[in-house]
Formats: C-alpha cells, sequence, structure tokens
C-alpha cells in the first residue's frame, strides 16, 4: 500500500513546534544559576535570625569554631565562586570549604568590607562538598547571604532533555522515511499502554524531591562511585576510588551492571538527582516490557497481557521499594520475575525454543540483586523437581543445560570477582546479619491495603493482586473442566506457591520456632527480612489471575468488569504516593534556584558507605585522610598524591619502620618502588596499606595501582566472547530467517 506523502505544510508546522519545545525547555534551565541561602537557611547550631533573615552571632554566646554551614552537595569538578555578604567586628572568622569531613580551603572574612568573593577550582568531583563559617568567638557577626556560583554549570540535566528530545523526534522521522512496514495499529496502542504505565509509575518522582528511601543513599554512593570508577580506567569497576573518605570501596560485592547508564550520564554532567531519576524510570518501563512479553508468550489474549502490564508495574512491592525503602538493586531485579516465571513454563512444557527467557530473567536478576537471584536459584531448582518426571521423560534437561550453562559464561565476569572477594577477603560479612527476622513479619491484615510510605515498614499484595488470587481459585479449584491443559497444571503450581511465599512473610510462619535451627538461622540472617518474599509471590500471583481471566468460563460474563476494577485497584497506589509541602520542589518564588539545585545535588540525601563491603576493622572514626608512619622522627613523609585507584608517596627514613597509606588494602592492589621492584603491600591499623621502609636516609618512592588481576580478565573475555557468540548467532539466524521469507515469497510471485 501507498503512502501519502506529507505536505510541506505540516512539515514546515512540526518542525516550529520541535523548535519552540526546545526554546522553552532552554528557558527552564537553572543549572547555571548560583545556589543562594540566606542566614536563616543555614544549617546553624547557635545565633538569632533578626527581621531581614540574617544569621546574627553574638560575643555573648560563647563559643567558636563552625557555627553555621550548608548541606553537604555532590558537586562537579571546575571553577566557582563562593560570596557572602555580612557585617563582622572582628577579622578572624574564615570561611572554610569541606569535603568528606577535611578542611580544603580556608579564606579570612575581613571586617572592613561586608561583601566577600573568592574563585576556587575543584580537581575531580566532589562527594560532600560543604561551605562552613568559622566564627572567631570575638565580636558580632551577622550573616546576610551566602552563595556559590558555578562559572561553567552546575548540571546539564536541561540539555539532556533536549537531547533525549531531538534524538527521539530524529529517530521518529528517520523510521518514517524508511519505509519500513508500519506499526500496527493494535501494537501501537500496546506500546502506548506500556509508555503511559511506565510514565504513570515514575510520576511521583517528577517531582524535585528524592524521596528519602531507607537505602537511597547507598544506591546513590555507588552510582557516584561507579562514575569514578569508569574514569579510573576500571572495566567493569570493582572499587569506588574515591568512596569512603577516599580510602576506596569495594564495588564488586553488589551488582551493578544497569547503573552504568546512570553513571554515564553523570559523566556527561548529568545531576545526580536526574541520573538516579531516569534508572527509576528505565526499571519501570523494563517491569513493563517485561510483563507484556512473559505473558504474551504464553497466552495470546491482549486482556491478559494488559492486565499484566498495569498490575506488575504498578504493583505495591514495587512501589515499596522505590519510594519507601529506596532498594534500587531490588527494584531491578523485579524486572525479570516474569521472564523467570515464564522461561520455565517453556522450558519444561511451552517452546523448548524459548529456553532464552530463563537465560535472559536469571542473568538479569544477579546483574540486580545477590538475594533476589538467590530466590530465583531456588525456586528453579524447587521447579525442576516438581516437574522432573516431564524434564526427563522429554529430555528437556538439554534446554535446561543450555540455560544453565550460557548464564554462567554470560556472568562470569561478575561471579568471579564477586567470589574471590567474598571468600578471600576480610569483609564485614557478619554486619549483613543484623536482622532478627521474625520481628520483620507482616501482619496479614496489610496485604488487603494499598500503599502507605508513612509507615516504612509497610507491605502489601494490595487488592487487585488479591483480586488475582480469587479468579485462580475460582479457575482452578472451583471450576469443573473435562480438558484440563499442561498450563492449567503449571497455574496450579504457581498459585500454591504464591501463597506459600505469602505465608511466609506473615508472623503465622514458625519464623521464631525455626530460628533456633542453626541451619535456617543462617539463612534466615542473610535474608534478613521475610518481606523480600512477597516480590515472587506477587508475580506467581498475577501471573495466575491474568491468565485465569480469560480463561475462566464461570468468569467470563464478567471480564470487561473485573478486568477494570483490578486495573482501578491498581491505580490507587499512584493515589497514594504522598504529595504534601515537603515533596514541593519550591517553598516560594524567591527559592527557585537555591531548592532545585538542593535537591538535584542530592543535599537533601547524601551519601553513605555501608559496614559489609569494608575490610574489617576499617570503622568510620579510625579512617584518616594523610600518611601514618611508625616513628614521625625518623620518618618523613614528602608528599602522597592520589588519583582514583593509583596512589604515590616520598618518603625518607633514617632507621627501619613502616608507613601507612589512607588506602584500604583490597585484594588486586599492588606496588612497587621508583626502581620498579614489587613492594609488599602488608595490611594495617584500619586496613590501610602498609609499607615496610629502608632506613637508608635515601629518597624512595612508591607507586600504587589496582590491577589488572589475572582471574578477573580471563573471566571478562569469556564473558565478552559468549556475548560476542550469541550476537553473532542471532544476527546469523535472523538473516536465514529473511533469505527464507525472500524465497518463499519470490516462489509465489513465480
Amino acid at each position: 500500500m501507498q503512502t501519502r506523502e506529507i505536505s510541506l505544510k505540516y512539515k514546515i508546522i512540526y518542525v516550529i513546534a520541535v523548535c519552540l519545545t526546545v526554546v522553552l525547555l532552554l528557558l527552564g534551565n537553572e543549572g547555571s544559576q548560583p545556589l543562594e541561602y540566606t542566614g536563616s537557611e543555614l544549617q546553624h547550631s547557635v545565633g538569632l535570625i533578626d527581621s531581614e533573615s540574617a544569621l546574627l552571632i553574638k560575643e555573648s554566646v560563647a563559643r567558636n569554631g563552625a557555627i553555621a554551614n550548608t548541606p553537604q552537595y555532590v558537586i562537579n569538578k571546575g571553577s566557582y565562586t563562593a560570596s557572602m555578604e555580612y557585617k563582622a567586628e572582628n577579622d578572624d572568622s574564615v570561611l572554610e570549604l569541606w569535603e568528606q569531613g577535611s578542611k580544603i580551603a580556608a579564606w579570612p572574612i575581613p571586617a572592613d568590607q561586608g561583601k566577600m568573593s573568592v574563585d576556587f577550582t575543584l580537581s575531580k568531583d566532589m562527594k560532600q562538598l560543604q561551605l562552613k563559617i568559622n566564627y572567631s568567638g570575638q565580636g558580632e557577626l551577622r550573616i546576610k547571604k551566602l552563595a556559590l556560583s558555578p562559572h561553567g554549570m552546575f548540571y546539564s540535566d536541561t540539555y539532556f532533555f533536549v537531547a533525549v528530545f531531538v534524538l527521539l523526534n530524529v529517530l521518529g522521522y528517520a523510521y518514517v522515511r524508511s519505509g519500513r512496514k508500519r506499526i500496527t495499529q493494535e501494537r501501537l496502542l500496546d506500546y502506548s499502554i506500556i509508555l503511559g504505565v511506565a510514565l504513570l509509575a515514575t510520576s511521583p518522582m517528577m517531582q524535585t524531591y528524592l524521596y528519602n528511601g531507607d537505602d537511597l543513599c547507598y544506591h546513590l554512593a555507588r552510582l557516584e562511585g561507579l562514575k569514578d570508577g569508569i574514569l579510573d580506567g576500571q572495566i567493569p569497576v570493582n572499587i569506588l576510588p574515591d568512596g569512603l573518605k577516599n580510602h576506596g570501596y569495594l564495588n564488586a560485592m553488589y551488582p551493578y551492571l544497569f547503573l552504568y547508564i546512570g553513571a554515564l550520564l553523570r559523566i556527561c554532567r548529568v545531576s545526580l538527582a536526574l541520573s538516579y531519576k531516569v534508572l527509576i524510570f528505565l526499571a519501570n518501563l523494563g517491569s513493563a516490557v517485561s510483563a507484556y512479553v512473559a505473558m504474551k508468550s504464553m497466552i495470546q489474549s491482549r486482556r491478559s497481557v494488559m492486565l499484566a502490564v498495569v498490575l506488575y508495574t504498578l504493583m505495591p512491592y514495587r512501589f515499596t521499594n522505590i519510594f519507601s525503602r529506596g532498594d534500587l538493586g531490588e527494584t531491578l531485579a523485579l524486572i525479570f520475575w516474569p521472564l523467570v516465571i515464564a522461561g520455565l513454563y517453556h522450558v519444561i512444557m511451552g517452546e523448548r525454543r524459548k529456553w532464552y527467557y530463563l537465560v535472559i530473567g536469571f542473568s538479569g536478576s544477579l546483574q540486580s540483586h545477590i538475594l533476589s537471584v538467590a530466590f530465583v536459584s531456588v525456586i528453579c531448582v524447587i521447579t525442576a523437581l516438581v516437574y522432573c518426571g516431564r524434564i526427563i521423560r522429554e529430555k528437556r534437561y538439554v534446554e535446561i543445560g543450555k540455560a544453565a550453562g550460557l548464564s554462567i559464561l554470560l556472568n562470569v565476569w561478575y561471579l568471579v570477582p564477586f567470589m574471590t572477594y567474598y571468600f578471600g577477603e576480610d569483609i564485614c560479612k557478619d554486619s549483613l546479619r543484623w536482622s532478627s527476622y521474625f520481628e520483620q513479619s507482616i501482619n496479614p491484615s496489610n496485604l488487603t491495603q494499598s500503599l502507605s510510605l508513612y509507615n516504612k515498614q509497610y507491605f502489601s499484595l494490595g487488592l487487585a493482586l488479591l483480586g488475582c488470587l480469587g479468579i485462580g481459585v475460582v479457575y482452578l479449584l472451583c471450576e469443573r473442566r473435562a480438558n484440563k491443559t499442561e498450563l492449567d497444571g503449571y497455574l496450579l503450581y504457581l498459585l500454591v506457591l504464591g501463597c506459600i511465599l505469602t505465608f511466609m512473610t506473615t508472623g503465622y510462619f514458625p519464623n521464631r520456632a525455626m530460628l533456633d535451627n542453626s541451619f535456617f538461622e543462617n539463612i534466615a540472617t542473610m535474608v534478613q527480612f521475610p518481606w523480600r518474599f512477597l516480590g515472587p509471590a506477587s508475580t506467581c500471583i498475577l501471573f495466575v489471575g491474568a491468565i485465569g481471566l480469560t480463561r475462566s468460563e464461570v468468569i467470563k460474563p464478567y471480564r470487561n468488569i473485573i478486568f477494570a476494577m483490578l486495573v482501578g485497584l491498581n491505580l490507587l497506589i499512584i493515589v497514594s504516593v504522598p504529595t504534601d509541602n515537603n515533596h514541593m520542589p519550591y517553598d516560594n518564588p524567591e527559592a527557585v534556584a537555591s531548592k532545585g539545585h538542593e535537591s538535584k545535588l542530592a543535599a537533601n540525601i547524601g551519601l553513605f558507605y555501608p559496614h559489609e563491603w569494608r575490610i574489617d576493622g576499617a570503622a568510620e572514626e579510625r579512617l584518616t585522610s594523610s600518611v601514618i608512619s611508625s616513628d614521625l622522627n625518623s620518618i618523613t613523609v614528602y608528599d602522597y598524591q592520589k588519583r582514583g585507584t593509583k596512589a604515590v608517596v616520598s618518603y625518607r627514613a633514617e632507621d627501619d619502620g613502616y608507613i601507612e597509606l589512607p588506602m584500604q588494602s583490597y585484594i588486586g592492589y599492588r606496588a612497587c618502588d621508583e626502581n620498579g621492584n614489587t613492594v609488599t603491600i602488608e595490611r594495617g591499623d584500619a586496613a590501610r596499606m602498609r609499607f615496610a621502609v629502608k632506613g637508608d636516609g635515601a629518597e624512595h618512592r612508591i607507586y600504587v595501582q589496582y590491577g589488572p588481576v589475572a582471574g578477573f580478565v580471563i573471566a571478562n573475555i569469556i564473558s565478552a566472547m559468549t556475548m560476542i557468540g550469541c550476537i553473532w548467532y542471532l544476527y546469523r539466524s535472523r538473516k536465514k530467517k529473511c533469505g527464507i521469507k525472500d524465497e518463499s515469497a519470490l516462489s509465489q510471485s513465480v
């Protein structure tokens, strides 16, 4: 069918609309505006606020030192100007610049000026940059305004939106011009629903502020550290080089593949907050696509497929992870649970050739969250045992072997470092077992409720999924059918599995009694929270309800009503997300720039490095920022420089002794002297790198760097070659398929 050419008139209108949108986006750019605080808006411990919103400090407070400061910011490297309006009676007060608890610059506040402005340059990105006002303790100090201005821009968020908008338009135009087969109206509607649901799920986060979930600060630290690791030259990134007060922090223990997206945005100077929000949007979109693909592979019913998309993407447990818990890892892992359920079905009784669903589901879970992939593994084993007769009879173990082998080969690049550090490094694994488990059980009455972010321990299946449970009971247990299909048997298995997993989250499950058993206690304390089972339980129940709605004869007359009711109940999840004034982007018109910056620079969240993956003994109070020597009188340290995971120290020693560098001595670091000879790295106090020094009175240098580790490199090559092989196989299969189609079309025409 010949398509109609778009007229010049509409082309001009379209170009004008695109240009106008770009202009409007650029007009809203605040990335170059100063970050400003009045005296009353500064964080302060003493002082009075006068009628002009200035902070007044008098000598009568009988205190000196840091009395006011800004929040801590994640700031890109570059040049900046700090300016201050004030009134001072004494010259001894100081404006200071701090980073991760260490003072990096200071400027006196002249009493005779009333205004001051200082320029400074940051040689690298800062994690916790903060301006502090150090009061001398004498005379009156009145702080009117404190501002921080970039010479370029704080972040490039607006330009990112412009680039995405223009790129989407270019791709759309290229698709139209390519003359390819148009997308059918039915498929276009499906894609629109998927995108719309993903946007709806992200809408509470479209406000300026980030919701401060329990683990959000850790995942922001991972995102920022991953960016530093890439710039440090690590591929993949096993060490966050500037984390933990510049000591370095182990990254290989928590999966991070999908965080590379946010890290690359950070390299392009997109703000940390927006980089995180992009990941959440992609997680929502990925969840919708995963539910769509998985359900469509099992049943050809658009009603079931669309119900799965809406209910899974807006699932209460997903929202709890995103907004209340701030658990990015489990949020990403939930993308792949539908593919795991569909993959198990196809491997056991469905289409054999779709065994790759299980590979994608397993690999995606592994690259998102370790505990989630442990759950996936256990459920795969249980399913194989339940259907072992069929697997042996139909020789389905071939597909299972393919899925297992390919999954290991694709992920060996991550598994080898993980296993090396977990079993070979003296890291604080015991801190993972802090939960008493039983006390985290769910009150069963909560399973009927929608989401509430005001209660941090609030977990639910939600009314919509309970409705799916009811559909499953009616279809699988109450209806009498002459011919039960294999799919019905699998759905019954999912129903039982979902109910058991849900029961295990409640206080009625005998958790406390089972904790007396050392084996169960070891597993339970590692899992930490029984409500983690809500993820797989919700997915199982969702599949049962969505497929049962289409296949049930009893429910058939009421399908449309039930569909609308379930979707409507799930939409209540969005309504329940709080939007009070604490989450509004701006308190007043005058604070537009500062409040916008405050969120985008993660000032209201902060960064955190848990104890789990530190080397044992690296407590916060024992970390230092300088080189330590065994004897200050006989050992002189001339210079110490650290850039990423590389460092160099110069020293002279009159007697034998040692020096300790402020770096965590993880496996993979190596050192040499100025002559290229290997220097042994010992472990000193607080897990610092310790080096024995020569007491010959001569000046020596020690060079330190991370990697490459031979085993890690081999694992990387294996995974890379496996991925290349998969791409080549898909390309050849697609080319062969296209060739068969062309031959068929030619024979028909002849």
